[in-house]
């Protein structure tokens, strides 16, 4: 079951005109042109420190930029931040609530504090959140002891307390199990099917890649990249992996036919053979049957033949010269 909400805009639900942030000399984000289509499950990618925090931030009107122009659902902030607060859902930099109150009084007391909430609504609105996010058998213990997966399960149910247009999630799993993650997977893909907009910063590319339909990626505070996730892989090469006893014979085929081998060592195969990695030229690459026939051709042994896109992961790598978490 998906949550309604008001219809979303026509045109992107997150836009960015050179939106900059600056820390005296230190350029937290520089000019940031971000698009984010409505309707999206859009993955926010970068190391630490390479901007996406900031930016969410700015968004929400939390921090001023420096200069630059921002528009969350149609419309400018931080100049409409009243108009668009109460139709955007957050979940940003790890939920606090007050510790010595169950869940189920915390979720009640910050519906309270929002003056768009009905009174009527707020207990039937309060118990259908925690449901949707696992904890209605939690609620009436106190948040203190809660852990961190169930603090941020919470977090999750607060940011749905009322129909979302947009629902801007940082590190949503953080702190969760395979089981909670899966949940939290499903729930995004449900809100989404309703036509919620999901803007999502995360660190977890096997999260991205399984729940994303588009996604940007940060570099020191710059935008490297952004698109669909086949547009931002078709960025990078395919790689093709040769299972061969005669190395050296293989290597030297797969660079007369223009792939350039992979810097990295040999990966030891079964019985003797290794894993050969070769990145096929950009242009008029040769179709796996030509080079698996050159190979032969050449009295090469091959065990093993594969041609890949580029992951997510490699892209990712090769635009930020930064390794990645790939999984929790």
């Amino acid at each position: 079951m998906s949550i309604p909400g008001p219809a979303a805009p026509s045109g992107p639900a997150i836009e960015t005109r050179g939106l900059t942030k600056t820390f005296g000399a230190q350029t937290a984000v520089g000019n940031l042109d971000l698009s984010v289509p409505a309707g999206s499950v859009f993955g926010f990618l970068g190391p630490n420190g390479s901007g996406k925090t900031t930016t969410i931030r700015m968004l929400l009107g939390l921090i001023t930029a420096s200069s630059g122009e921002a528009s969350v659902l149609g419309r400018e902030m931080p100049a409409r931040l009243d108009s668009v607060l109460p139709r955007v859902g957050t979940l940003v930099e790890g939920p606090a609530f007050y510790p010595f109150l169950s869940g189920r009084a915390n979720l009640a007391r910050l519906d309270s504090a929002d003056r768009h909430a009905s009174p009527s609504t707020r207990k039937s609105r309060v118990q259908v959140a925690l449901e949707r996010v696992g904890l209605e058998a939690a609620a009436r213990k106190k948040v203190k002891a809660y852990s961190l997966g169930m603090k941020q399960r919470l977090g999750l149910a607060n940011a749905l307390l009322q129909p979302r247009e947009l629902l801007i999630l940082d590190e949503p799993t953080n702190g969760l199990d395979p089981q909670g993650t899966r949940e939290v997977r499903s729930l995004v893909q449900s809100l989404a099917a309703g036509g919620t907009t999901i803007f999502v910063s995360s660190h977890l590319l096997a999260e991205v890649e399984q729940i994303c339909t588009h996604a940007a990626i940060m570099r020191n505070g710059s935008l490297v990249a952004q698109g669909t996730l086949g547009e931002l892989r078709a960025g990078g090469r395919a790689r093709a992996t040769v299972l061969t006893p005669d190395a050296g014979a293989a290597l030297a085929v797969l660079s007369h036919l223009g792939l350039v081998p992979d810097t990295g060592h040999p990966v030891p195969g079964p019985s003797g053979a290794q894993h050969l990695n070769a990145w096929l030229p950009e242009v008029a690459a040769p179709e796996p049957e030509e080079i698996v026939a050159a190979l032969v051709s050449a009295r090469v042994r091959v065990r093993g033949f594969s041609v890949d896109a580029e992951s997510l992961e490699n892209r990712f790598v090769e635009l930020t010269g930064s390794g990645f978490n790939v999984a929790q």
